[in-house]
């Protein structure tokens, strides 16, 4: 099973959905894992009901940091803000399907970390956005 999900994420890396920019766009942020390099821009449009209608990224980094951004996009498309606000790390592990150890952890939660970050409005992204379940 874990080879399905290996071909997924590869797959999103090489041929992502959602690989651009949006101008204009609503929500944007960006920010980069330290510990790797990896970087990642996500940039959202979100209609008068507060629906994510468009969502695009950039940036560079690892295949699972890369496929986890594609993946995440692909599942918000059409859902609220509010409902975004509440993903959690097991959200985006599940649309991986693999074990992962600490290091591969924090490229997978990196998308996640800029999501949260841009549809707060923060200043800065934080870990804290991305702990607990």
């Amino acid at each position: 099973m874990d080879d399905l999900y290996r071909e997924v994420i590869i797959e999103h890396y090489k041929n992502p959905d959602h690989r651009g920019h949006l101008d204009p766009y609503d929500i944007s942020f960006e920010d980069e894992n330290p510990l790797c390099g990896d970087h990642i821009r996500i940039d959202l449009r979100v209609n008068g009901e507060g629906l994510v209608t468009e969502a695009a990224f950039d940036g560079h980094g690892c295949a699972i940091s890369q496929a986890s951004a594609d993946l995440l996009l692909d599942s918000i498309i059409g859902k609220p803000v509010e409902e975004i606000k509440k993903l959690t790390k097991n959200d985006v592990l599940e649309l991986l399907g693999i074990e992962l150890g600490p290091v591969r952890l924090k490229c997978a939660l990196l998308s996640l970390k800029i999501l949260k970050a841009g549809v707060y409005g923060l200043g800065e992204a934080s870990d804290e956005l991305v702990e607990g379940d």
